[in-house]
């Protein structure tokens, strides 16, 4: 890395050592001998500081760096980052690293001290960064505070290069996600998934070996070969599953640092990817006061690039989503019957109830998911014990409130419409456990 300037400072060490001296010096004032010590002090800590800093500016370039960072960062996501820095000096290097870091960690003391060995010795510094907003991150240079053993004077290095990273929806747990939606187990993750029937595509028709189900039994083939005969069927493919992002102010709640807006969009991520990987055609598509975002459900290797890219720059408003103009734009432009993974939220039965004829209608031609958050600040008000009047009206309207959510599945359900009502923590693998339950029971 390119060594940009260096300074010289005096380090804290010295000052105290003067300061000592000067107590000398004082006290010299009653005592000779003192005072002549105190002199000779002084001769001795002014030379180890020439000394000190003739050492620390003996070698160009004592220190150098590399600093790996990712291509891009993850959001949400523990993203891994390495300094190696080489010692070229022949003494064991006192090193303070101060990385300026981008200002939305907003991390002042981030320091690390070390102590690196002598001649061309190297020392690696690993740490994580967890973002929680998508956008530019700039990181700055690496400031690198370098002291002999004396310690007696630093000498600052500035190295490193600035360098602009994006922050895209996450990313490094799609290798998880995929690897389970493969799997032919009852389990995602630690979840249970149902397997129910079987997909409604038929293969071929088959001999009948120990192990096949025999619910599958060709009676009229058997007849005919005299023998067992069984049908086989395969999963569906190439089905049309859109996920559909809400934008509106009820996504702005955060939880652990991240809004529900991205909770939802790093489950779209790794939903679309899962999809794929089973041969389904994944799209996209965003509303709030109009729809936008759209990306077509398609199967293709560039898909999964084009919408990243399209979750790269979504954000919030603090509007009331309009469901009239979701429905209108679907009926429009999203023929054939599709899954619709929408993710939004509603906390109380109003709010269902100003929308669910558009919800009703959406689920007439399609297969209709819809996504919603439990309120998991309130577990905390429904786990304390109340100890005054107004802890008791907190938990009741908390237990109001728990209760709504419950209201809401059931309402949808009565409509024939699917439902997920999730903690933001548990978005992406409940409903990647729900997709790979649809599909299993030959729903989509």
């Amino acid at each position: 890395m390119k060594n940009l300037y260096h300074s010289l400072f005096l380090n804290n060490r010295l000052f105290l050592f003067l300061g000592i001296n000067a107590g000398l010096f004082v006290l010299g004032f009653f005592t000779p001998f003192i005072f002549i010590v105190a002199k000779i002090l002084l001769w001795v800590i002014s030379l180890l500081t020439i000394i000190d800093i003739i050492v620390i500016y003996s070698v160009k370039k004592g220190i150098t760096l590399e600093r790996m960072l990712p291509e891009r960062l993850s959001n949400g996501d523990k993203n891994a980052i390495r300094l190696i820095i080489e010692n070229k000096y022949k003494f064991p290097a006192h090193i303070s690293v101060i990385e300026e870091l981008p200002f939305q960690f907003q991390k002042r003391n981030f320091v690390f001290r070390i102590v690196v060995k002598p001649e061309r010795k190297q020392k690696r510094i690993d740490y994580e960064l967890t973002p929680t907003k998508r956008g530019i991150y700039n990181f700055g240079h690496v400031n690198i505070y370098l002291s002999s053993p004396l310690q007696l004077a630093t000498r600052k290095y500035i190295l490193g290069e600035e360098k602009e990273l994006k922050c895209y929806p996450s990313f490094l747990k799609l290798r998880s996600f995929a690897i389970n939606a493969f799997t032919d187990s009852n389990t995602y993750g630690s979840k249970k998934v149902r397997r129910i029937g079987h997909s409604l595509e038929f293969e071929q028709i088959k001999e009948y070996v120990a192990g096949d189900d025999i619910r599958t039994l060709n009676w009229k083939a058997t007849a005919k070969r005299n023998q067992l005969m069984v049908n086989q069927y395969i999963e569906e493919k190439s089905q049309p599953i859109y996920s559909i992002i809400d934008k509106g102010r009820t996504m702005q709640m955060h939880f652990d640092g991240l809004s529900l807006l991205d909770y939802s969009i790093n489950a779209t991520l790794a939903v679309s990817n899962a999809a794929l990987r089973k041969q389904d055609r994944a799209g996209m598509l965003t509303f709030s006061g109009k729809v936008e975002d759209m990306i077509v459900a398609e199967q293709r290797n560039k898909q999964m690039n084009l919408i990243s890219e399209a979750l790269y720059n979504i954000n919030t408003n603090f509007s009331e989503s309009d469901f009239s103009q979701l429905y209108n734009v679907v009926k429009r432009k999203i023929t054939n019957r599709s899954l619709l993974i929408l993710y939004t939220n509603f906390e109380t039965m109003d709010g269902l109830n100003r929308q669910i004829r558009y919800l009703r209608a959406l689920a007439k031609n399609h297969l209709l998911l819809v996504v919603f958050f439990k309120n998991t600040e309130l577990n905390s008000l429904l786990e304390k014990t109340p100890r005054n009047i107004q802890e008791v009206y907190d938990t009741i309207i908390a237990e109001k409130f728990m209760y709504e959510k419950k209201q809401i599945v059931s309402e949808l359900k009565k409509y024939g419409i699917q439902s997920v009502l999730t903690r933001p923590q548990d978005l992406t693998d409940d409903t990647i456990n729900k997709y790979l339950e649809l599909k299993s029971r030959g729903l989509v």
